[in-house]
């Protein structure tokens, strides 16, 4: 007899389950039941929509070959039974789903052998007053991003506040500001941009992207309240520090899994709100599967679990989800959190940890910074990669990795090169000799991810003492503390310039006869451009008896995409 799979959500994962699982058991009985009346798109290429780089909304739930994935798609070309704008209760005493149509109020029973849930996740209203009132969105699904769009095609966006610094409020403000030319404003309540994905170093370099390119940031603010403006459209943003008039609203502050029905029906949930799940992806009942924005997985650095909302994720558990219904043996034993995103000219991506997250986890985490070309110095159009590695001071064991760039791709590799070690874990010594692809076109002879490796080498040696470029930043505004820089003239005259006797000049190559005039019994910070040499310059003032040190990592290069006042 057909097995008869009930699948509830119809987005990314359950899609994915239905048409392997046609593809593993053709006469398998499958329906695919969904709240909204579109299915099986793209989500994340909602801020593309409305940035204007994907032209079309029917785009996002296109086949490759242009096939609109609409019901009839799923009858005729997948034989998926398909069920939109309805919602469902289960009864998992007699294996039943009952569904009720949102259009007309008609119920029917579906039988089930085995029931996936695929329910997602929604877009979070923080609980201040206002975040209901008309003008104030999310772009969670389709019919919020034409809203979206169709506001400003019509000329009624001139400015637009978001509020979240996570990916969706980074994406979303490009998208109003770059296309559109909204003035923009992005608030998070965190004092950086992606807090839960990126250590400060590589955040501040993308906040500077976004305000180079118009993005008006506010960071470290918490909004109190939104209130219909004096305008008969407007919006008044109430935050901690200022007021805000604007004509519209984003909520971009991060999303929740879908578990209510999971709930209802006595499916186990986490600590983090989401479905739990074995390697199998089974639930806690043993005919009940779940996947997607909607469980936890297992954090395979830290070994937490989290929520991971990500499409790539949802459809690779799909796989595993429709193998285990067919009567194979598939796992999906967790994440390392893996995570890319383009900000304007700049790609950025993380695996892993970051350092705050690491210590929060019970390590004792230490990190590199490294500035350096993409590709060979020498070779034409190269741009500067930035990378941080976060290690444990004890194991050594790599804990984590971010990296930005204007060459995403490029980003993209490095971090990827790393990411697929983490679930087995690597040391600094395999990252110091970690074996990538060489060309002058693509890469240096001694790849950005070896040089991050070295460095975090020679830092837990002892070796290096560094601080960042942020730090740097704060400690040498509070104190009268002072720089060696070991560039040239040239580079150093305009900071000598500026600060007068706090800006030391000693270039590199007359450090060993003028080392005597470095003062010996005061702290300094010693820069170049991309912190190698200033690193070396360190070594050798250890010789000399000048150790109150610390180079600054990245170099001038880390600083200006910090600070470019500075």
């Amino acid at each position: 007899m057909a097995k008869k799979i009930v699948i509830i959500g119809a987005v990314a994962l359950g899609p994915k389950v239905a048409c392997r699982l046609r593809r593993l058991d053709p006469e398998a009985q499958i329906t695919l039941i969904d709240r909204d009346d579109l299915i099986s798109y793209g989500g994340c290429g909602i801020p593309y929509y409305v940035g204007g780089d994907v032209n079309d909304l029917e785009d996002l739930y296109k086949t490759t070959s242009h096939a609109l994935r609409d019901e009839t798609f799923f009858r005729e070309i997948k034989g998926v039974e398909v069920m939109t704008c309805v919602e469902a209760a289960i009864d998992r005493k007699n294996n039943q789903v009952l569904i009720r149509d949102l259009n007309n109020g008609k119920t029917r029973l579906l039988d089930y052998d085995k029931l996936v849930l695929a329910t997602g996740s929604r877009a979070i209203r923080p609980p201040f007053p206002g975040a209901n009132l008309p003008g104030v969105l999310t772009v969670s699904n389709l019919h919020d991003a034409e809203q979206l769009k169709r506001m400003m095609t019509q000329g009624k966006i001139g400015t637009a506040v978001v509020i979240g610094g996570g990916a969706i409020g980074l994406e979303i403000s490009e998208a109003l500001t770059d296309l559109w030319g909204i003035e923009t404003t992005l608030i998070e309540m965190e004092d950086q941009v992606l807090p839960t994905l990126l250590g400060k170093c590589i955040a501040r370099t993308v906040a500077t992207e976004l305000q180079r390119n118009g993005v008006k940031l506010m960071l470290a603010q918490r909004v109190k309240k939104i209130s219909a403006g004096e305008q008969a459209e407007g919006l008044e943003v109430h935050t901690t520090s200022t007021t805000l008039q604007t004509d519209v609203v984003i909520l971009a502050a991060g999303v929740a899994p879908n578990t209510d029905l999971a709930a209802q029906a006595g499916i186990a949930l986490g600590r983090s709100g989401g479905i739990l799940v074995d390697r199998r992806l089974r639930t806690n009942d043993p005919d009940i599967y779940a996947g997607g924005d909607c469980i936890e997985l297992r954090n395979l650095v830290s070994g937490e679990n989290t929520l991971m909302a990500l499409g790539s994720l949802a459809n690779r558990q799909g796989r595993v989800i429709a193998t285990n219904l067919s009567g194979g043996s598939s796992h999906f034993t967790g994440t390392v959190g893996t995570f890319c995103v383009k900000v304007f000219d700049l790609g950025v991506c993380k695996a892993g940890l970051t350092y705050r997250q690491a210590k929060e986890t019970g390590y004792d985490p230490v990190y590199s910074v490294v500035a350096q070309p993409d590709h060979a110095h020498f070779y034409p159009n190269a741009e500067f990669i930035y990378v941080s590695l976060v290690a444990d001071r004890k194991s050594r064991k790599i804990l984590g990795i971010e990296a930005a760039g204007k060459h995403g791709d490029g980003v993209k590799a490095r971090v990827d090169t790393v990411a697929v070690m983490l679930k087995n874990g690597l040391d600094v010594d395999e990252v110091c000799c970690l074996e990538t692809g060489y060309a002058p076109p693509f890469a240096s002879a001694m790849d950005v991810v070896n040089n991050a490796g070295n460095s975090l080498d020679n830092i837990l040696a002892g070796m290096n003492r560094p601080i960042d470029a942020a730090d740097f930043l704060v400690e040498f505004s509070r104190q009268s503390c002072r720089v060696l820089d070991i560039r040239g003239e040239r580079e150093a005259s305009p900071f000598m310039e500026k600060f007068g006797s706090r800006w030391l000049n000693v270039p590199q190559k007359e450090l060993r006869t003028r080392y005597r005039e470095i003062p010996v019994d005061e702290p300094l910070f010693i820069i170049c451009d991309t912190g190698a040499r200033s690193y070396e310059a360190q070594v050798f003032l250890n010789t000399r008896g000048i150790t109150d040190t610390l180079h600054i990592q990245g170099g001038y290069a880390m600083i200006k995409v910090t600070d470019p006042e500075f």
